[in-house]
């Protein structure tokens, strides 16, 4: 063979090993495997634990809880008709025991269109989808109190996300965010949560920074609130620019943020300082 093609088959043999070795590498990176837990399971702590005694009283007293002023609007909105079609959320869904355990799994991957959905996004989805009613805003009186409604059916179970599949670069990108300095105090939400849970701020105990609580009722706000909320004005306080409410930014830290918290129960409506 000339060696003009004796070279030329060298390389072209070289290429193909190379391509399918990287092909195998690839195809083997691609095999999700399981995640290592950033807090040990049995050092978890709910953000009540955080709480002071008086504040924690408040959390369990359904009677007493500020936040339950929204769920029970919530549960008289959950039969109210809208759009042309008169449809309500008791129309596809029945009774709202129906969605016990259905919060505990969002932000959650939309079957249908590959999003990363929040429950909060989901129920708008919904609104506007289904019933074909004008959209709720974010942080708006009905979509809170439905919101707070429809998680309060799962109050007491554990998060149980799915991080498999489609919602694993969600994840990833929620990590990163979770660990990524911003704002002019170049501060990242592990230097408070991790670093530095349990220690205090001023008269406030810094905890663990799980969403379980959320929508939640802080006395700061003198009103209910969504973890966008709590997001926003975490980034509010180290000087950084906000995530806007829907932002994938969003969507990625509170899927982190939910799994980081697998096991605890959720605490909706919680109270908060």
């Amino acid at each position: 063979m000339p060696p003009n093609r004796l070279l030329a088959s060298h390389c072209l043999a070289a290429i193909l090993f190379f391509g399918l070795a990287m092909a195998a590498d690839a195809q083997q990176k691609s095999v999700q495997r399981p995640l290592q837990r950033p807090i040990a399971p049995e050092n978890l702590r709910p953000g009540s634990a955080y709480l002071s005694a008086d504040l924690k009283a408040l959390q369990d007293d359904e009677f007493a809880n500020p936040g339950m002023l929204w769920v029970e609007r919530g549960e008289r909105m959950w039969s109210d008709a809208a759009g042309p079609d008169g449809k309500s959320c008791a129309t596809c869904h029945g009774a709202a025991s129906s969605m016990k355990g259905v919060a505990t799994s969002y932000p959650a991957i939309d079957k249908a269109s590959g999003r990363l959905l929040t429950l909060e996004q989901r129920i708008r989805q919904c609104r506007s989808e289904r019933q074909h009613a004008p959209q709720w805003d974010y942080e708006s009186p009905e979509l809170l109190s439905i919101s707070a409604y429809v998680a309060s059916q799962s109050r007491g179970m554990p998060m149980n996300v799915n991080i498999d599949g489609a919602a694993r670069p969600h994840l990833e990108a929620g990590r990163r965010l979770y660990s990524q300095r911003m704002g002019q105090m170049n501060l990242a939400c592990t230097h408070c949560h991790d670093d530095n849970a349990g220690r205090r701020i001023y008269a406030e105990r810094i905890s663990q920074g799980h969403s379980t609580g959320y929508p939640a009722y802080r006395l700061e706000w003198q009103s209910l609130g969504s973890l966008g909320r709590r997001l926003r004005a975490c980034l509010s306080g180290i000087r950084g620019d906000m995530f806007a409410h829907g932002s994938k930014e969003h969507g990625d830290l509170e899927l982190y943020l939910a799994w980081r918290a697998q096991g605890l129960a959720s605490e909706v409506p919680g109270v908060r300082r």
